[in-house]
């Protein structure tokens, strides 16, 4: 969801055409969304599996420094996921959720409706596509796709800009991260297992 100022390769916009204003009585008074439950519970989980047991393998002189440098990630990661799309009748403001705004992360964005011009796809190195808010000034915009009510906020977007959104999808499937969910709850469990079994004395990797 971060800003660039520089227009982006291969323009094939969806709709070009300056945004048509419509009447208020066809829009929603307001909305706001948060990321996918299931995408920020998967980032979350795949923190705590990748840095839970090194506390535990490292020398025994870092070990103090990783427990406490261990919640300071985990706060860090929270913040991030924890972007918010907000929208009125007036326009749209991405950022990070109050809480965590005194943090240096990503700086947020605001764009009136009048503001957007055209809704420009770009092809990922990966094989998906994301789509970019552009501004008759040349700005553009990452449109956030990650967000819960994802269709209720394109309809909101098509609706206050006249702009069409009929090929606009989320950024991936719901079940590759439902896979990597499935796969840190199985690296979790067995790291709680082995820490168990090495607290209670009953296991050591070097016996």
């Amino acid at each position: 969801m971060s800003p660039t100022a520089n227009e982006p390769a291969a323009p094939m916009p969806i709709q070009a055409a300056v945004a048509v204003p419509v009447g208020p009585e066809s829009q929603a008074d307001a909305g706001l969304h948060g990321m996918q439950p299931l995408i920020r519970g998967t980032l979350i989980a795949l923190y705590l599996a990748l840095v839970l047991p090194l506390p535990l393998l490292a020398p025994a002189g870092l070990r103090l420094a990783l427990w406490i440098a261990l919640p300071i990630g985990a706060v860090l990661v929270l913040a991030i996921t924890s972007e918010q799309v907000r929208w009125d009748a007036q326009g749209l403001a991405v950022g990070p959720a109050p809480w965590c705004r005194f943090l240096p992360l990503r700086q947020g964005w605001q764009l009136t409706w009048t503001q957007i011009s055209a809704i420009q796809p770009v092809g990922t190195s990966q094989g998906g596509r994301v789509y970019y808010l552009k501004t008759s000034s040349g700005q553009a915009w990452l449109l956030p796709q990650r967000i819960t009510d994802f269709e209720r906020f394109l309809a909101q977007l098509k609706a206050a800009t006249g702009l069409c959104t009929g090929g606009i999808g989320r950024l991936t499937p719901p079940w590759t991260y439902q896979l990597l969910a499935g796969l840190c709850a199985l690296m979790l469990s067995g790291e709680l297992l082995v820490g168990w079994l090495q607290l209670s004395g009953r296991w050591s990797p070097l016996a």
